[in-house]
């Protein structure tokens, strides 16, 4: 293998699997050491430069970093499933532990004459706003609501999500100097292009819920919803009761939210059916643990087969039961079992299988292609659509997705907005900020805790079940105290401090491989990738993880690290007489809008 390229900073990037996994490359590592250091309020500005809501995110996120974190596999949990540090929750603290912040929100610019128009106030739209207002652009928001935050607003059920915080947290982008015009939705994107704004971000979402169209539909409308369009109007206060037997459909987050808003409406018997089994089902694992905690039981492997009526009042549902069969490839299929038809009674039905982009108001002669999905045409990187001047992000550019995901839709069309307006290439993406800083106090010392916890995961408090229950706008999760979260905090490894090789100072002592307690390092003859990962002294499984592979020493071996199983714990830099290691500090900032590119650089230096 040839010696490892760290100055590539995707190299360490990868090697903090937490943030390599976030779609807006959040620092978690750092901002839990601040979290653990009570430094809630810059804990909080390095997650709003990244993902622009932290208190929303700490509560509703998909937690994408979570699956990712190396401590849910290097861990010995007294033969239990490691579970890895709760970063979704430490950001809710850092969320509200922060104190008053306005000051530190960026100043903005004097205007430079530019106008952005943002169609729909959800997170992505938001954040190119966050992103633009700042540089000086006159950044307009358009939403049919009354409020900012889009499905964030109308889908997430209030004791999910306080309504408090949606307003404090959009509060901070538009007191940015973005209007936000409220209660206007957007007909024609013919006619709205006639008003000359240099660009346009489309951030409408995906608005329109599956329908499930079988036999006894029409008949019971009545009794009948589309999950999103009932949780909207759950969340605006239009729907307050429901009848007491209640069918939900679907195995996603909707349904989890809807299965849950409807028990504290008054569904005494709530039911959720899939027609996949429990763990295919779409809903992130805590979302469908949350539910059971609540009673609501999950029913797998029932396929809807009609509705039934009685002189057009719905009574209930009719199911085929089905199992799941493998064909050659793998390709998974529902088979029915054979088994009768089983009938659940049920007073309503919240159909949540599934959501669909809506364009109406884009005539299809407006310069905007679509594909056979009726999804706009793309570049997946810029989001510029096939009219130079308007930008898609968020649930509108590919579909339904989640906030976080959104929100870096958000970050790189405003980039692009931003080199489009100034008439640079829009291909061209700016570099990101990196730093690899030592974390070397002493010959013994480092500023940094590397003490390994055995502490298991921390379980967030939840409000008394009578009460939670009782009314839908009281928050069901407390979060963390401060002292709960100093000990979470104290679970991440540090992932971010990589030990760092120096082939010239090394004596070739193998000290850093007799003290290293996962079998991290070894010091082999080269060779291929696939052969050198068998003559490791712990081989590795994992080839998606990089190998640290120095160039050669003297004896004519090379050092090889594992970077799966390094738990960053700091005992080889400790150990080694010479200094060959080191505990370096790897940050990685994206660049944001206003960003020059190194061939702008590069280009005003020889002019």
């Amino acid at each position: 293998m040839q010696p490892t390229d760290t100055s590539n900073p995707d190299y360490f990037h990868r090697v903090v699997d937490c943030q390599w996994a976030c779609p807006a490359h959040t620092p978690v590592p750092e901002y839990i050491r601040m979290v653990g250091q009570g430094r809630y309020a810059d804990a909080y500005m390095v997650n709003w430069v990244s993902n622009v809501f932290p208190g929303i995110l700490g509560r509703t996120c998909d937690r994408p970093c979570e699956p990712a974190c190396r401590r849910g596999r290097v861990e010995e949990n007294n033969g239990e499933t490691p579970e890895p540090v709760a970063i979704c929750r430490i950001k809710r603290v850092a969320a509200d532990m922060k104190g008053d912040v306005s000051a530190r929100m960026p100043g903005v610019a004097p205007r430079n004459g530019k106008r952005v128009a943002c169609i729909g106030g959800g997170p992505a739209a938001l954040t190119v706003a966050r992103d633009l207002a700042p540089l000086g652009y006159e950044v307009t928001v358009f939403d049919g609501e009354a409020k900012a935050g889009g499905f964030i607003r109308s889908q997430i059920p209030r004791f999910r999500l306080p309504e408090s915080v949606i307003d404090e947290e959009t509060g901070y982008i538009l007191n940015l100097g973005v209007e936000f015009r409220a209660g206007e939705r957007i007909d024609s994107m013919k006619r709205f292009l006639t008003q000359n704004y240099d660009a346009v971000f489309v951030g409408c979402g995906a608005p329109r819920g599956r329908n499930l169209d079988i036999p006894g539909r029409e008949e019971a409308a009545a009794n009948i919803h589309i999950g999103i369009d009932w949780l909207a109007s759950v969340s605006f206060g239009h729907i307050t009761t429901i009848a007491p037997r209640v069918i939900v459909l679907g195995g996603g987050n909707t349904a989890m939210d809807c299965c849950r808003s409807a028990r504290r409406l008054g569904g005494s018997d709530v039911k959720v059916v899939v027609r996949s089994g429990f763990d295919e089902m779409k809903a992130s694992p805590w979302e469908k643990e949350d539910a059971q905690h609540e009673g609501i039981p999950i029913l797998n492997f029932h396929v809807p087969i009609r509705f039934e009526h009685e002189n057009g009042k719905l009574i209930g549902m009719s199911f085929d039961v089905v199992k799941a069969v493998y064909d050659a490839n793998g390709k998974r299929s529902l088979v029915s079992t054979g088994e009768a038809e089983v009938f659940i009674e049920c007073d309503a039905v919240l159909i949540a299988v599934g959501q669909e982009n809506s364009f109406p108001w884009i005539e299809r002669d407006s310069g905007i292609e679509f594909d056979r999905y009726g999804l706009p045409v793309l570049d997946a990187i810029t989001f510029q659509s096939s009219r130079a001047d308007v930008f898609f992000g968020g649930d509108a550019a590919f579909g339904p997705k989640n906030i976080i995901t959104a929100v870096a839709h958000g970050h790189a069309a405003a980039v692009s907005i931003d080199r489009f307006i100034k008439g640079q290439d829009v291909s061209q993406r700016p570099a990101a900020h990196v730093t690899l800083s030592s974390q070397k106090m002493g010959i013994h010392e480092w500023s940094y805790d590397s003490a390994i916890s055995d502490d298991q995961r921390f379980k967030v408090p939840w409000a008394k079940a009578a009460v939670a229950l009782a009314n839908i706008r009281v928050e069901v999760e407390l979060g963390f105290d401060a002292a709960t979260a100093f000990k979470e905090a104290n679970r991440c490894l540090n992932c971010d401090v990589q030990t760092v090789f120096n082939k010239n100072t090394c004596i070739e002592c193998d000290a850093c491989v007799d003290i290293c307690p996962v079998d991290s390092i070894t010091f082999t003859t080269n060779g291929e990738e696939a052969d050198l990962r068998t003559r490791l002294k712990a081989p590795t499984l994992r080839v998606d993880q990089s190998l640290y592979v120095s160039a050669e020493l003297k004896t004519g071996r090379v050092m090889v690290k594992d970077e799966d199983v390094c738990l960053h714990c700091g005992l080889c830099a400790e150990r080694c007489p010479t200094g060959a290691w080191d505990m370096k500090k790897f940050l990685l900032i994206t660049a944001p809008a206003g960003t020059a590119c190194h061939e702008d650089a590069r280009a005003k230096e020889a002019a």
